[in-house]
């Protein structure tokens, strides 16, 4: 009898404890929803994205498993005719690394997923660089002085303009040079040597007769000998330089404005090197005539190469004084011609031998001096501008391709921003038709955000890859744009594809690999939260991009046939199926930073079909076809390419 009860009492207690149970659930529930929501809907997305059919229509993005010891900060990358990747961080854009001298490269192998740490002699942080025709990569500029924020300079400084009034001689003075104001007294020590040319003598073009000299003038960087502001100047002033006498006291003085505690912006370096490949290392070479930090580096069509804009050795733009670098004799020589850009100026090469400007750029620099697109002639000097470019304040940090084929002269301008630290960006698509005898940039598709720093790739397929940037400067209030697509310049229409893992934005790029992937790399985000409390970390990590016609049941295999090919000349090349192969042709290997790539073009090749293979042939122009290696790709009747076959274009 008395187990009855102590039955039900038993009962009684669990039917609580499950009521219990069950209140807690719901409570919990309730309480997480929005969290038990995102990790159903994460994994109903991890599922659906590495769905095969999904990845045939829309590709897959995979993270590059890179062990820790070789994880940097890329700020550069580029292809290699040896299918490798130099990856290029230099101080990578933390103080702390150039202080310690810490510069650092890394070479990446696609084909065995091998790294090497390599050697990089200086700060390469913020440098141009471009192919050779050789398949060297010459690598120009850098950094020689990180910015100071106003608050942390502690000395006052800036610009000091040496001039030399003597049409005899020219004189170098030394780091640690003295100047004295004549009428503030107040002195300063100049940072590095300055050489400052002699006088020019200035005659009457009719009479031949003497008419004055203008003086020889040099440029240099000063700051007062201790720290405070009772060290600034205000106004402008002339200044003695101490140790000097005779003639040369006469002839020789500095002239400064306003010597301050204000922001004190970057400064560049005049080293330059190229990478050999085969050796796996850096070669010096002669150094840049300017300091260049932020410059861009395009090749023309005689194989030279020539160098633009960028920060100076002041932290001062340069001054148009652009020069080109002769890859036979290892050597640089000025232009001759002034022509004034802001940093990293998406600068071609035409096919008649011109260069075309599209207004891209990287930021530094004043927003109302060569910010308009236009075709320059650099025999000449000559600028014809092109109208009709929409969103023209918002070209900072855009992105600009040269759309397939090369041969077409048609290029295409994605997204940017306003000047500076600006918050508005562009949805923009524009393009133009530089064939067009009276070319005008007219709009292509809209993307969906405004977009800075998008980067953009061209594919073997034609289609054009543009992912990753942000709404916002430097991806402030978490708005990166987590969207990529494919451009079709056919249709001229945006797809949208699977989306990368990872917002990029300032610091960031991508490239085409030989096998139809594309890496991409960096992002440099300025906070860390939408909040904008917490700073921002560089992002190491590497997102490869597999699209979708490598998700399909075959692809073209090319083997055989000449490493070498001379302009106008042909190549024979073995494949399986000759009668499916319906285009070939050459692509040029990307050397990308800041979004910017001036490189990267693809060139339509004559195709024949011989009884193994197919015959194929180089185009003469020198200027469509600068000599250097390519990737040759076929692609067959499904527009489907074949992995690359390397060829040098002699």
């Amino acid at each position: 009898m008395s187990a009855i009860p102590v039955r039900q009492n038993h009962r009684r207690n669990r039917a609580r404890r499950i009521a219990i149970g069950a209140a807690v659930v719901v409570a919990v529930a309730g309480f997480n929803g929005p969290a038990l929501y995102r990790f159903s809907s994460q994994q109903y997305h991890e599922y659906k994205i590495n769905r095969p059919e999904y990845k045939a229509a829309n590709g897959h993005w995979d993270f590059l498993d890179v062990p820790a010891a070789f994880r940097i900060n890329s700020i550069h990358a580029s292809l290699l005719h040896t299918g490798k990747v130099l990856l290029i961080a230099g101080s990578g854009n933390n103080q702390k690394n150039f202080d310690a001298g810490k510069f650092e490269s890394v070479l990446w192998d696609p084909k065995n997923g091998s790294y090497k740490m390599i050697p990089t002699p200086k700060d390469m942080f913020c440098a141009g660089h471009t192919q050779l025709p050789d398949g060297n990569l010459l690598v120009a500029g850098g950094t020689k002085r990180y910015e100071k924020l106003e608050g942390d300079v502690t000395k006052a400084g800036g610009l000091m303009i040496v001039h030399n009034e003597d049409p005899d001689k020219p004189i170098t003075l030394p780091a640690g040079t003295v100047f004295t104001g004549k009428e503030n007294g107040k002195t300063f020590v100049s940072k590095d040597p300055v050489l400052v040319e002699k006088a020019k003598k200035i005659f009457d073009k009719n009479t031949g007769a003497f008419l004055r000299t203008e003086a020889g003038l040099g440029r240099i960087y000063v700051e007062a000998r201790r720290s405070g502001a009772k060290y600034e100047t205000g106004t402008e002033d002339n200044y003695r330089v101490q140790g000097l006498k005779g003639s040369d006291a006469r002839n020789v003085y500095g002239i400064a404005q306003k010597l301050a505690l204000d922001k004190k912006d970057f400064q560049g370096i005049r080293e330059a090197f190229e990478f050999d490949p085969v050796a796996e290392k850096y070669i010096t070479v002669d150094p840049m005539n300017e300091a260049r930090w932020y410059p861009t580096l395009t090749t023309l069509k005689d194989g030279k190469v020539l160098a633009m804009s960028g920060l100076d050795e002041i932290g001062q733009i340069v001054p148009g004084k652009d020069e080109i670098y002769d890859p036979k004799t290892r050597t640089w020589e000025y232009t001759g011609i002034i022509r004034k850009f802001p940093t990293y100026p998406a600068v071609f090469l035409l096919n008649s031998g011109k260069l075309f400007y599209s207004g891209s750029n990287a930021g530094y620099g004043p927003a109302d001096v060569g910010r308009e697109p236009g075709v320059w002639d650099l025999a000449t000097n000559k600028f014809d501008k092109i109208p009709g470019l929409s969103d023209p304040t918002l070209m900072e940090t855009s992105a600009t391709v040269m759309l397939p084929p090369a041969q077409d002269q048609k290029f295409m301008v994605i997204g940017g921003g306003g000047v500076g630290e600006s918050e508005r960006s562009s949805k923009k698509s524009r393009l133009v038709d530089l064939k067009d005898p009276d070319p005008r940039f007219k709009d292509g598709p809209s993307l969906e955000k405004g977009t800075r720093y998008p980067s953009a790739s061209l594919l073997p397929d034609d289609s054009i890859l543009v992912t990753g940037g942000s709404e916002d400067y430097r991806g402030r209030g978490g708005s990166n744009v987590l969207q990529a697509r494919m451009y079709d310049a056919r249709t001229d229409t945006y797809q949208r594809v699977a989306d990368p893992a990872v917002g990029r934005n300032y610091h960031s790029g991508s490239v085409l690999l030989p096998d139809g992937r594309v890496m991409i790399f960096g992002s440099d985000s300025l906070y860390a939260d939408r909040a904008n409390t917490k700073p921002g970390v560089f992002e190491q990590r590497i997102e490869i991009y597999t699209p979708p016609y490598l998700y399909r049941d075959s692809r073209p295999a090319l083997s055989g046939g000449p490493k070498e090919i001379e302009r106008g000349a042909s190549g024979v090349f073995r494949t399986d199926s000759p009668g499916s192969i319906t285009s070939a042709k050459l692509m040029r290997p990307s050397a990308v930073t800041h979004v910017t790539d001036v490189e990267q073009r693809t060139i339509d090749l004559d195709l024949k079909k011989t009884k193994d293979g197919i015959e194929v042939t180089v185009p003469k122009n020198s200027a469509l076809v600068p000599s250097g290696w390519y990737m040759l790709f076929v692609t067959d009747e499904n527009n489907t390419p074949s992995e690359a076959a390397w060829v040098d274009v002699r």
